[in-house]
Parts: C-alpha cells; structure tokens; sequence
C-alpha cells in the first residue's frame, strides 16, 4: 500500500474515532474512488503516489465545481459542505503554484515554442506539451489552459 493511501486510511480511522462526520465521509468518498480506480481496466492494480494523488486532486476539483452549481443554486447550505470538502482534500495536495510563478513557467514555455517555430494560438498545443510536465500537479489544467491562451493572444 502506497504511503499517502495509508494516511488517508490512518486519517479515516482518527476521524472515526474524533467523530469528525465531514472528514471521515469526505476521506471515506476519496478511499473509494481509489479504490474504484485500482480495480478499473482489465486487471486490478495498485496505484503509486502520484497515481492517488490523481485521484484526490479529480475528487477535490468534483467539489469545487459542486459548490459552484449549489451556490449558483441557492443552496448556500450544501455549497459550504463541498467548499470544506474540497479545502479538506486540498491539504492532501502539493501546494498550488501561484499565478506568478505559473506566469513565469508558461512565459518561458512560450518562448521555446516560438524558438521551435511555433507562433500565434496554434502554438497552443506544442506550448501545452511543453508546460504540462512542469506543473502536473501544481496546477489545474483549465487554469494553465487559459494563461497559455492569454500569452499566445498578446504575441500573435
């Protein structure tokens, strides 16, 4: 068993015990869906770190977006639930790169893709290829997506 997968478990078991209702349903959700991943496709597989790391950040960005639909709902009440849900698993994940610092890797990537040849929005893809490795993990992709897209808009 992987060492994260063991502390959600250990983390689980103290919640249990504290009777803390919304982190042991929010880690036994995030178990599950582990879970779920290992034994999907045509074996069942144990997953790495980076692999449950993966699945919490999908977990934690499925709560942002439910917050989202409730609050523009109006059921305030639910959309606090997800927003400490997700704020719960965010503690799980390496810290989020800042807007600077995500500024600085794409602007760097930009610029080796023009180097290559690439300019103007249909670089998109070759900057993308370039700047996802870097920050896997570090940042959500829609967020990396649309800076890409801004800095390719303002060169080309």
């Amino acid at each position: 068993m992987t060492s994260l997968k063991s502390r959600l478990k250990e983390d689980l078991t103290a919640a249990i015990r504290a009777r803390d209702e919304l982190r042991s349903a929010t880690l036994r959700l995030t178990l599950t869906a582990i879970t779920k991943e290992e034994v999907s496709g045509t074996s069942a597989r144990e997953l790495s770190d980076d692999d449950v790391l993966k699945v919490i950040a999908k977990e934690a960005k499925k709560r942002r977006e439910a917050a989202e639909a409730f609050a523009q709902g109006g059921r305030d009440e639910q959309a606090e639930r997800e927003k400490a849900e997700g704020a719960l698993l965010d503690t799980y994940l390496p810290k989020q790169l800042t807007d600077e610092e995500l500024a600085g890797i794409v602007s760097q990537a930009v610029a080796e893709a023009k180097a290559a040849g690439a300019e103007g929005p249909r670089a998109m893809g070759a900057v993308m290829k370039i700047v996802n490795p870097k920050v896997a993990g570090l940042a959500e992709g829609g967020r990396v997506a649309a800076l890409v897209k801004r800095s390719l808009a303002g060169q080309g």
